[in-house]
């Protein structure tokens, strides 16, 4: 069977629970797509092939005694900010390129308990400070769609993979937007879950109040059987909420029909590009012929939150990043003349730019004389964007609107202008600072690129999401489009 990569994770999952191929042969296939495209997509940094051949063999030997999980013997990749033991973990960083970690991370474990083989780990913007994948240590990673185009960032390698069919499914974290829009800009499902729905344990952070981990699919139906295996309390993690797991694919079916819609006035702005707007009026159509009722909802606060997130990430990014500091683990400077020079020196050639960035700003607006002027009035205003979402969610079960602005632009384009750089995540960043779940689901294109739609929901609303998702996929084939040369 050579299709098994048209194939998707649900379907694979079930294909090996009635041993219609092995674990061995679905890695070897994946193992061959992620070599042939390597080198034009960049989306790996590292490959675990003998380990996933090996975790394959057990999952064979699993699906024989029927002793399987939900998810033995599948192929998946891991964004590589997720701690996985013995294997190196970068971050996309220099200042990373040589730590291996000594344990897995919650959500590596999770998956892995459920059978889930690992292939790699993926390409992502340096410490997931980026929303093009272009500031990682390794290179850009390069859109399927068109390779001198961006995936989208900060997890552009999970996007890529999983859009070229190299893996059905991988991990990806999502700070400002980053699973969501390269989600958008690549053609595939992106979920950011509940914050605190997902442990963080073992997931390198970079803005702790904003980090939130979650999965990138094909389809909805693939995130919501990963959600369900990879979510959860966890005691290790103080920001983990203890709150049961639903079953996310029971859920897939729940009907359409008089579900209340509200369409972000502020996000059909003049900033969308009219082409992308034209994508998601069409796809809101298809939402009203499944019976879900429209009506226009105002976030008056909503302008604010790139300016918010551009405040309160770097702050938190300056405190997170202070540990590396070439003395206990990561990159180390050569011969360093005292303490302050190591530090100096190790940091300076250790972090790349955008990081330097972030790292100044974060610690200038903490510092003495800025902080009330600057961090307190950012969560000030941040609390006004949580009450907008909390009224919203009075008078209707789910808003959508557009993911991006543009589809996918090109490599360079925006990379001298870090301001028009952020503001590529201008509708994706209110639900980091809300908390809330998010799920971009394709819904079209424009010049053969991709274009999202965006269903963001109140807290714990995931079910809710991944059905209106799943609904909208049972009725259009956006999401089976596979980028010409890896169909």
């Amino acid at each position: 069977m050579s299709d098994w990569h048209t194939s998707t994770l649900t379907q694979l999952a079930a294909g090996l629970r009635a041993r219609k191929f092995s674990s061995a042969e679905l890695v070897r296939a994946y193992l061959q797509r992620i070599d042939a495209s390597q080198a034009a997509l960049n989306a790996f940094i590292s490959v675990t092939r003998e380990q996933a051949l090996s975790d394959a063999a057990v999952a064979d030997r699993a699906l024989a005694a029927g002793a399987a999980g939900a998810l033995t013997g599948v192929p998946i990749a891991h964004k590589d900010i997720f701690c996985t033991q013995g294997v190196r973990t970068t971050c996309g960083s220099r200042m990373l390129d040589n730590f291996v970690s000594p344990y897995d991370a919650t959500v590596v474990a999770k998956l892995k308990g459920a059978g889930a083989v690992m292939l790699g780990k993926t390409n992502m913007d340096e410490f997931a400070m980026g929303s093009s994948s272009e500031t990682s240590f390794y290179g850009p990673v390069r859109n399927p769609w068109n390779p001198q185009l961006v995936p989208g960032g900060s997890s552009g390698g999970s996007a890529a993979a999983v859009a070229a069919r190299l893996v059905p499914a991988a991990t990806a974290t999502d700070t400002g937007g980053s699973i969501r829009q390269p989600a958008a800009l690549c053609g595939i499902t992106g979920l950011k879950p509940t914050y605190g729905r997902v442990s963080r344990f073992g997931m390198i952070a970079f803005a702790s109040s904003l980090d939130q981990g979650g999965v990138l699919t094909a389809t909805a139906a693939d995130a919501a059987l990963v959600l369900r295996e990879m979510a959860g309390f966890d005691a290790n993690d103080s920001t983990s909420v203890d709150t049961p797991v639903p079953d996310y694919v029971a859920a897939l079916e729940r009907p359409l029909a008089g579900l209340k819609v509200g369409l972000l006035k502020e996000f059909f702005d003049e900033g969308l590009d009219a082409h992308n707007e034209r994508r998601i009026r069409e796809a809101l159509k298809v939402y009203e012929g499944l019976g879900a009722k429209l009506s226009e909802v105002s976030l008056p606060n909503l302008p604010l939150s790139v300016p918010v997130y551009y405040v309160v990430a770097p702050a938190e990014c300056s405190s997170n990043l202070a540990r590396y500091d070439g003395v206990r683990f990561g990159y180390r400077c050569e011969k360093p003349r005292d303490l302050a020079d190591l530090y100096r020196r190790s940091r300076g050639e250790g972090f790349g730019a955008e990081v330097k960035r972030r790292i100044m700003t974060g610690t200038y607006v903490l510092s003495a004389g800025y902080y009330d002027a600057y961090y307190l009035k950012a969560q000030r205003v941040r609390q006004l964007i949580n009450e907008d979402f909390r009224r919203a969610f009075g008078s209707v079960d789910v808003l959508m609107g557009p993911t991006t602005p543009t589809p996918a632009f090109a490599i360079g384009a925006k990379t001298s202008d870090p301001i028009t750089m952020y503001l590529n995540d201008i509708y994706t960043i209110g639900a980091n600072l809300a908390g809330l779940p998010a799920v971009s689901i394709p819904c079209g294109f424009v010049q053969q690129l991709p274009v999202g739609l965006q269903i963001v929901g109140p807290h714990f609303s995931e079910a809710r999401l991944l059905s209106a998702a799943h609904a909208f996929q049972r009725v259009t084939d956006w999401h089976t489009r596979v980028p010409p040369g890896y169909a």
